[in-house]
């Protein structure tokens, strides 16, 4: 399952609550893989979250180190790639991870967006992103929305799933099925 969105809306905490709620909720077997190389410190607070869970973490720098990761970890119920966030306007770097995702070739890939986000924005955002083959919808950070228009706004023009819901930076937290 991997996570896409632009910059900051929060795809590594998200991450992270995920990996919590499989693996101490549902019991599941969870590894997770970061292409985020780019932020600083991002594979380091995702190694952290591993850590913690005692769940293996993978670094993949090329796609082929993606596909081998992948590998590494089949034996895994669940794997979750943290990918970097770039502007809907960075076509470059948005190609860079259509190809990352393509050597991986995940069952979901989770479009995640933020609610405090204005809907002229997440149209944007989804219109471009779909390039990437999304096949649900990720809705995070509820808890800094000023109303829930934005929900209602995202499913009239998208007719993707929503699959989570999530608020806070608490990892701790359960994570709301949509």
């Amino acid at each position: 399952v991997a996570l896409v969105g632009p910059t900051g809306v929060g795809k590594t905490t998200t991450i992270a609550k995920l990996a919590t709620h499989f693996r101490h909720v549902q019991r599941r077997r969870v590894g997770l893989i970061t292409i985020d190389t780019y932020r600083m410190g991002a594979k380091e607070q995702l190694q952290q979250y591993a850590d913690l869970l005692g769940i293996p973490m993978r670094v993949a720098l090329t796609p082929a180190d993606l596909r081998r990761a992948v590998q590494e970890l089949s034996d895994r119920d669940l794997v979750l790639i943290d990918t970097a966030g770039y502007s809907q306007r960075d076509l470059l770097k948005l190609n860079e991870v259509k190809t990352f995702l393509a050597a991986a070739g995940p069952h979901e890939t989770h479009l995640v967006l933020s609610l405090g986000s204005r809907p002229e924005v997440l149209r944007q955002v989804l219109d471009i992103y779909k390039t990437l083959q999304v096949n649900r919808l990720l809705l995070t950070k509820l808890d800094e929305a000023n109303t829930f228009g934005g929900i209602l706004d995202v499913g009239a023009f998208c007719d993707l799933p929503f699959s989570y819901a999530t608020g806070g930076q608490d990892v701790t937290e359960r994570v709301g099925l949509a």
